[in-house]
């Protein structure tokens, strides 16, 4: 028995035809929309590529991107197909193409749907990546005179300032590196040569922190230098000075700012899927409608469906036909090795 079979007079078949075109085109904006949004997530990605340690949350932009080009051209041809489909000697040469078309449409179905369903997966995924680039960025951060890091102070810098945060998890992280350059410090000065000394590495610490740690709204002048030391400073106390500095770390400003662009675009991609489905739904009645029409009367009406079974009985029917594929190409895997058997008993033979 066909699923979802209904009933399509010559009215109704123009009607469809005329709706699924409209379809189609709002769907090629869709998927030039889909394709604007991989654009705008890959550059988005790309702009802090210096704090990330790698790249596999990129494959959500490049699905979007894929689709997108994918989504456009398919629906392209649907249009086609609308226009040509109430013309009886234009519209059998495209019955052909149909088939795969499905198929097509079907996977960019699942793929646009992957592609959310990743964006929440890989979260996990870009907090790792970010805590090992945001740490290699801060360790980095005074070799502005070696090649291939001399970008870095500039990249930290500006990136605390775009997004309100400090360090890696917290404005403590700074106070576990030396980020002031040997060339900006005075060895020659007595708590220069104590700091050095008293670190096992070598390595010139204090409790202080870049400027662009510094919390414009805060009401007192910013405090960089000796932040855990209450009487450096007047009226101070480093556990109640909260606006001071920026509390949040870049790690967590990072991740709210890219799962706030993913939590945007996940709604905006579902729509594509749900117009595309249409799209397809509304292609398959036009088509099996088109099919029953009785060539002697074409006004006449006739009748659309979804499958020409049920859905079990169309299951079973790919199997078999699946089945019979994977055996066909055992049994030519077969017939080549014998023949390469043969072959080479010839060989020996002669």
């Amino acid at each position: 028995m066909a699923l979802l079979k209904l009933q399509f007079p010559l009215q109704r078949r123009v009607r469809l035809a005329q709706g699924l075109w409209l379809l189609s085109w709002l769907a090629v904006l869709a998927g030039a929309f889909t394709f604007s949004l991989g654009v705008y997530l890959k550059t988005e990605l790309l702009r802090r590529a210096e704090v990330m340690d790698n790249t596999e949350i990129h494959v959500v932009p490049n699905i979007l991107m894929l689709v997108g080009l994918v989504t456009m051209g398919i629906n392209l041809f649907a249009g086609r197909v609308c226009q040509d489909s109430l013309d009886s000697a234009r519209f059998p040469p495209w019955k052909p193409f149909l088939l795969p078309w499905y198929g097509l449409a079907w996977m960019v179905c699942v793929w646009l749907l992957s592609a959310v369903v990743l964006s929440y997966a890989l979260q996990g995924h870009l907090e790792e990546s970010l805590k090992v680039g945001l740490r290699n960025g801060i360790r980095f951060y005074r070799d502005t005179d070696v090649p291939g890091r001399c970008f870095q102070k500039e990249t930290i810098d500006r990136l605390q300032m775009e997004l309100r945060c400090c360090g890696n998890t917290n404005y403590r992280d700074w106070f576990e590196v030396q980020w002031i350059s040997n060339r900006y410090l005075d060895f020659t000065s007595k708590e220069v040569k104590d700091r050095v000394r008293s670190n096992v590495d070598g390595r010139y610490l204090m409790d202080g922190v870049p400027f662009s740690c510094c919390n414009p709204g805060s009401p007192r002048p910013c405090l960089q230098n000796h932040l855990t030391d209450n009487t450096a400073h007047y009226n101070y106390e480093h556990q109640s000075e909260e606006l001071n500095l920026y509390n949040r770390g870049c790690r967590q400003a990072l991740v709210d700012y890219y799962m706030g662009l993913m939590n945007t675009i996940g709604p905006g991609i579902l729509s594509v899927i749900s117009l595309q489905m249409s799209v397809l739904v509304s292609l398959r009645y036009l088509q099996t409608s088109l099919d029953g029409v009785d060539p002697e009367n074409p006004e006449a009406d006739s009748e659309g469906y979804i499958l020409a079974k049920g859905v079990k009985e169309t299951m079973m029917d790919v199997k078999n036909i699946m089945f019979k594929l994977l055996q066909f190409g055992q049994v030519e895997a077969g017939d080549e090795a014998e023949a390469g058997a043969d072959g080479e008993k010839a060989a020996t033979s002669s």
